[in-house]
Parts: C-alpha cells; structure tokens; sequence
C-alpha cells in the first residue's frame, strides 16, 4: 500500500522540494519527480544545479540518454518511468498508477488554489485507504 506523505505550507513550493530531494539523496535515495509543467520542472532542474556549491544532487529529465543510470529524475509523464519507490508529485493531480508507488511525496504551497486541490487528494488518498501523514512547512 502506497504512503503518503503530504508536506504543506511551503512558502517556496520549488525550494522546499529541493531540499527534500537533497535529503533523500543524502541518504541515497532514489527519486522520481513528477513535474507536468515545464516552468516548474525547469525551476527544479535550475535549483539543483545551483542551491549549494558543495551538495550535488546527480539528476536529469526522465528521457534523458542516461536516465537509467541517474537516481533523481525529474518527469513530465509517468507512462514511462519505471521507477517505484518514491514519487514526488509536483502537479494538482493525482499522478497516474500511484498505487504502484512505495511513498508518495506531495509538496503544497500557500496559495489557497493549490490547498483546496491537495485537500481533494488527500480524501481521494485516504478513500483508496492509503495511510497519510503531514509535516508542515510554514516555519520553514
């Protein structure tokens, strides 16, 4: 059964889900980043080229050349993507076969759009009876 794990209240969408993708790469763990929209998969890629000079976070896009030798890949679809231990969803869907799915990381900002969306999964989530925690962000 697929955990969730539903981080809320960033006041940098993009940033927070950096540093957690920096910490699960710190305690090498493979990750697939599920990114629909290209600014945001943009910004993704950007930030971990450049958020600290002496952490390198070893990434690429899903259909890169040498994504099956890259841990952390960031993904406009998931039709294709064989990874399975841990997704992070960065749209305002439920991402396709997340039941395949170890852990399932969901990052939400501030904006009030995006909450009532999250809110909408987390029931949808709970519904398929998978088991939800939440951290929460907004002293981050």
């Amino acid at each position: 059964m697929t955990q969730v794990f539903f981080y809320h209240g960033a006041s940098d969408k993009i940033a927070a889900a950096c540093a957690l993708i920096g910490g699960a790469w710190a305690k090498r763990k493979p990750m697939l980043v599920y990114a629909p929209d290209k600014p945001v998969a943009d910004s993704i890629d950007r930030l971990l080229w450049t958020r600290d000079q002496l952490s390198f976070v070893p990434h690429c896009r899903a259909d890169a050349p040498h994504a099956d030798e890259t841990p952390i890949l960031i993904a406009d679809r998931l039709d294709k993507v064989a990874q399975t231990e841990r997704l992070m969803n960065l749209s305002r869907e439920i991402p396709a076969a997340y039941e395949r799915i170890q852990s399932l990381i969901e990052v939400v900002g501030q904006d009030e759009d995006e909450r009532l969306a999250a809110r909408e999964r987390v029931r949808f989530y709970k519904e398929q009876g998978c088991e939800v925690r939440y951290f929460d962000l907004n002293d981050r």
